[in-house]
């Protein structure tokens, strides 16, 4: 493997990774699409449960017919005559507008003429009475025809009035917006009350496809005609327009621009009504108000009780009643209180996530912790540029799409260099069973190999006397072809103890002497950087490169463990994780670790472990794991931990003899493909 080589294959997995982020974010794309704005929307409404908008100047007050007012009169519907005394009672305050958020399609039920027939003992003379009684029908359209009332409409399409014989009141100009809802016919109220009203506005106002309520419709077609909204019509009223003008994406209304969406909706930022700007009706009728509680103001008289018709969710609650939605739009009109997402918007979002993916395809490869936060930061800034503009500007800017494309391409490259590392992984144990099955060429020089590098380790008597704190054994089997691995065990000062485990890429003598090479580089760089195992790693990983004329590769991990504390600091190199031995059962130790040796510059992390007494850490080489038997099967990840019999208080010995068993019992005789190197360390104490 020449030094060209392995920059032309690392640029290549470069590219393949950055292929995948892509590729992924596009996928995020799509999603992004599909989902539409159903994750936006969810995180808007917990902002608008965090921040909701200040209502307690709003010049809107409801006029609510609750239970008290039911408990006072009766059931609903009430009679037209106690609606004209309510009416009659509001508007001697002279408010701006009064507002009915409900319909009068029938005459009143209790009609003089109606009562007359319902009792056929009463006198002549006591039905001729009756019937000269006024209708509260014609008493109730009097007063409405004397004070600032709008009356609701509702678009339907089918049993209707014609759309052509309606006073349509606001003269709608301009452009209407391009899917503005249409209705074929109007339901409307009865002749008494229709024609008198100052003003009419439409009461239709469906939720969004999850049930909620956001928006308030402001304008919608019934025939070919444009019509306001109910909250529409009573800001215009309140205000004294005769006109509005509509465009695509706004609407105005004097000197004011109001945003609205292609179906004629304003999306409202929602707040808690204050109590006091809602008057239950049995108190107007027993007039237990201030005297100026609606002077000057905008009044809108609708049903608020339990088993009301109009209870519906919104973003602050799962129930709530629509005449309080009505009112808060009304307020917004007057005083701004909108949510707005201009067309530009579409455009920061999308860019938002370009940026995004970039940063991700550019930082995350390059497998540098401090770079990684790059990507991270900018998703928050995103998250909260997003809350800033929502809550200070009453903006939607939904970060949800860039997070989405963002993440989706962060997978991708994750999941693109997970395969990448698994196929360098392949790449260099091929290359490295290549260059044994070459070495076997020269027997004098695997001979030379083994003889250099079972002379340099220590021995295992050597190893059991080194402290009595400490029980240490390990043994290291070359195969009949090949040999590269080697361990070493030193000790640093009265406490410390250094270990490591290797195994070289490489064939025949070449591979002996990077080995021997390895070793004693390894050795002095340990003795010079104990205090700093991080330093040391990145100062071995430079030296060995600095001699490797023949690109060679070495995994490796090292370590020291503190025989006081049993506080052991490990780096890994591309190397198999450790196994942990604690009380009888054994489990692999996960590292964070790194590439092997001089295959890139990188910051291996030195890792922690506190050994308790009586725990054992076991380290090993590929060649447990690969070996194979006969057929070719693998020993693998399984059998090694099966393997490892550690009961209560078993020795270093003990446990590497029994793993070095069971792996020749597994082979059955069949040539060992690779070095054999088990290292048990069991902390005493």
């Amino acid at each position: 493997m020449t030094g060209s080589k392995s920059v032309s294959d690392s640029g290549h997995a470069l590219r393949r990774v950055r292929v995948a982020g892509i590729a992924a974010a596009l996928a995020g794309v799509l999603l992004s699409l599909a989902v539409g704005d159903r994750v936006g929307r969810a995180l808007f409404d917990g902002w608008q449960r965090i921040s909701p908008r200040d209502m307690s100047r709003s010049n809107v007050r409801v006029v609510a017919i609750d239970a008290e007012s039911l408990a006072a009169l009766g059931a609903w519907p009430w009679p037209r005559y106690d609606l004209a005394r309510l009416a009659e009672v509001i508007a001697a305050q002279h408010p701006k507008a009064i507002g009915f958020d409900m319909l009068f399609p029938e005459p009143d039920r209790v009609r003089p003429d109606l009562f007359a027939n319902l009792y056929p003992e009463l006198s002549p003379a006591a039905v001729a009475e009756l019937r000269r009684l006024e209708p509260s029908d014609r008493l109730f359209g009097r007063v409405i025809g004397g004070a600032p009332v709008i009356l609701g409409r509702l678009g339907v399409d089918h049993d209707g009035a014609n759309p052509e014989s309606l006073v349509v009141d606001a003269d709608v100009r301009g452009p209407l917006p391009r899917d503005l809802p249409v209705r074929s016919q109007a339901l409307i109220n009865i002749p008494e009350l229709e024609p008198v009203a100052l003003g009419h506005g439409l009461l239709n106002g469906p939720p969004d496809t999850d049930g909620i309520v956001r928006r308030v419709p402001l304008l919608a077609r019934v025939g070919t005609r444009p019509m306001s909204g109910l909250a529409l019509e009573m800001a215009r009223a309140s205000l004294g327009f005769d006109s509005l003008t509509s465009g695509d994406h706004h609407l105005m209304l004097g000197d004011r621009a109001i945003p609205i969406d292609e179906q004629g909706r304003m999306t409202l930022r929602f707040g808690i009504v204050p109590p006091n700007h809602v008057i239950s009706a049995a108190d107007v009728l027993r007039r237990h108000f201030r005297a100026d509680s609606f002077t000057g103001k905008v009044v809108l008289i609708g049903q608020m009780s339990e088993g009301s018709v109009d209870i519906v969710a919104t973003p602050l609650a799962a129930e709530g009643f629509g005449t309080l939605v009505q009112a808060q739009a009304i307020d917004a009109i007057l005083r701004g209180g909108w949510l707005a997402r201009p067309a530009w918007v579409p455009w920061i979002e999308w860019g938002e996530a370009t940026l995004l993916a970039a940063l991700v395809l550019f930082f995350v490869p390059r497998a540098r912790r401090g770079r990684l936060a790059v990507p991270l930061l900018a998703g928050l800034a995103v998250l909260l540029s997003s809350w800033i503009v929502f809550d200070r500007f009453d903006l939607l800017v939904d970060p949800a799409r860039s997070l989405v494309v963002g993440v989706a391409a962060l997978a991708g490259v994750v999941a693109a260099l997970f395969f990448e590392a698994r196929r360098e992984r392949e790449r260099l144990r091929d290359t490295l069973v290549r260059e044994r099955i070459a070495a076997a060429a020269t027997e004098g020089e695997l001979q030379a190999a083994r003889t250099i590098q079972l002379g340099m380790l220590p021995s295992r008597a050597g190893l059991a006397d080194i402290d009595p704190r400490i029980d240490i054994d390990a043994l290291l089997e070359p195969a009949k072809s090949v040999g590269g691995d080697f361990f070493d065990v030193l000790r640093l000062d009265a406490d410390r103890i250094a270990f490591l485990i290797a195994d070289v890429t490489g064939k025949g003598v070449p591979a002996a002497l990077f080995m021997a090479l390895s070793k004693a580089l390894a050795k002095s760089v340990m003795l010079r950087e104990s205090a700093d195992l991080a330093a040391a790693a990145a100062m071995l990983n430079e030296e060995v490169s600095r001699d490797n004329l023949d690109s060679m590769g070495v995994t490796m991990l090292i370590g020291e463990i503190d025989l006081g504390t049993g506080a052991v600091t490990m780096v890994n190199a591309g190397h198999e994780n450790p196994l942990l031995v604690h009380e009888g059962t054994v489990r692999p130790h996960p590292m964070e670790g790194g590439p092997p040796f001089c295959i890139v510059d990188y910051p291996w992390p030195a890792e922690p472990l506190m050994l308790a007494p009586g725990e054992t850490l076991i380290l090993i080489t590929d060649g447990v794991t690969e070996a194979q038997n006969g057929h070719g099967a693998l020993f693998g990840n399984d059998r090694t931990l099966a393997a490892v019999e550690a009961p209560q208080g078993a020795t270093a010995s003990a446990i590497v003899e029994g793993m070095r068993a069971c792996v020749r019992a597994f082979e059955a005789g069949a040539e060992a493909s690779d070095d054999l190197t088990i290292m048990a360390i069991r902390y005493v104490g």
